[in-house]
């Protein structure tokens, strides 16, 4: 048996075992683990309960010898079931919360057996060490780049493509199994904070800091995950494209990327009703009477939350209450005084509006949507790849770009 010690995150990559073990508690896994690591637990969660009880309620040594036998029974089911098919040269990494009893235990078996076992010195613990020193001591090298619009201008759309074309991406929604808005929950729920820090950490391991990574502009929040203090102050910071868009195509694509919900009235209602915050309960109501009737597409067109978007480029327009004015007056104050929050606070954001050159139009604010399409051909041009075809949702949106062909990739 063999002690292991993890210096820095990317020692995982270097690891040279076959199988990594986690042996604590199922409960205990499903908050987080190291990447790759698989589930043998040596006490189920009610059995370590029963014996943290015992511990501290009647004695040490009774716990000790009654999680020893409970150890030593499910680590024997464990030979027989998941390692039965291990032959003599396969070599394990084994840690529990700690590196303490649980996976010496573990461990000492599986040696005796003849299998050449590593011990993680430290356990989880000093693995989630590394990974708090990395998102919350440690500022962040990255060079980031945001991509930033209204809902329904395909950010994610084009983060993807972007990575396609061989850009650096960061994709925290994917990340955080969730898009980011309310109606933005998906099927499976979103990890636990730990685990996503986790996700976050193992994917921006292998990232160059001296190459641009593209980002998508998010709150501090995505869902009920809260962004890292080192990745959102790099956010805060960090330069950014603008995507903008007709409020009516912004809602057919949202109509289309969003069909679980449109195609579920139910769920629909559900999504709705979390809304009652910010919309009288009349307006509330009348999108739950809509729904079921599949109804909800030009209520989609009719609010903006951008002083820009133009809601009146919608046709069916419907006309709006005096509650619903006021919640629109008040969402634009909000957004004005964000926007202006962010250029006062972002001396790169200011110079790149009012430092570009009299003769073009400022490539990083804002940015139409063909500037966007440009972007991917620049960005796979910096690395020497073939761009793939943008999304379709941007063909209709080519249309009044006046500036540079190619000059995002340079400038970033």
């Amino acid at each position: 048996m063999t002690p292991c010690t993890l210096t820095a995150l990317s020692d995982l990559a270097a690891l040279d075992v076959d199988t990594i073990i986690d042996v604590r508690a199922p409960m205990e896994f499903a908050e987080d683990h190291l990447p790759g690591a698989i589930n043998l637990p040596v006490l189920s969660d009610a059995q370590r309960a029963e014996v943290g009880t015992i511990y501290k309620q009647v004695s040490p040594f009774d716990a000790r010898k009654i999680g020893g036998a409970l150890v030593a029974q499910n680590t024997g089911h464990h030979l027989q079931t998941a390692l039965a098919d291990k032959g003599g040269s396969w070599q394990p990494l084994v840690y529990c919360w700690r590196g303490g009893q649980r996976s010496g235990a573990f461990s000492t078996i599986l040696d005796q057996v003849g299998w050449r076992v590593q011990l993680l010195r430290g356990g989880y613990r000093s693995y989630r060490r590394l990974v708090v020193a990395a998102l919350y001591d440690t500022p962040m090298p990255h060079r980031l780049m945001l991509i930033e619009g209204g809902t329904g201008t395909a950010k994610t759309r084009l983060l993807h493509h972007l990575a396609k074309a061989g850009a650096q991406v960061l994709d925290l929604e994917g990340l955080a199994q969730h898009r980011g808005s309310l109606f933005g929950a998906v099927d499976g729920g979103q990890p636990h904070q730990k685990m996503f820090e986790s996700r976050l950490a193992q994917a921006l391991t292998p990232l160059d800091p001296a190459q641009v990574t593209w980002v998508e502009a998010e709150s501090s929040k995505i869902g009920n995950i809260t962004l890292p203090p080192a990745l959102w102050a790099a956010m805060r910071a960090a330069p950014r494209v603008e995507i903008a868009a007709p409020l009516a195509a912004r809602a057919d694509f949202l109509c289309r990327a969003y069909d679980d919900l449109t195609t579920d009235p139910a769920l629909l209602d559900d999504r709705i009703d979390r809304l009652r915050p910010y919309h009288s309960a009349e307006t509330i109501a009348a999108w739950q009477t809509q729904s079921p009737a599949r109804a909800w597409v030009c209520h989609a067109c009719r609010r903006a939350d951008r002083p820009t978007l133009r809601p009146a480029l919608c046709q069916s327009r419907q006309p709006q209450s005096r509650a619903d004015r006021a919640a629109d007056a008040r969402q634009t104050r909000r957004y004005l005084l964000g926007r202006d929050r962010r250029r006062a606070e972002n001396p790169v954001y200011v110079r790149r509006i009012e430092g570009a050159p009299a003769s073009s139009r400022p490539m990083i604010w804002p940015v139409r949507p063909a500037a966007a399409n440009r972007a991917c051909a620049a960005s796979a041009a910096a690395f020497g790849k073939a761009a793939s075809s943008p999304p379709a949702v941007w063909g209709s949106w080519k249309s009044g770009f006046t500036g540079p062909a190619a000059s995002i990739g340079a400038s970033a």
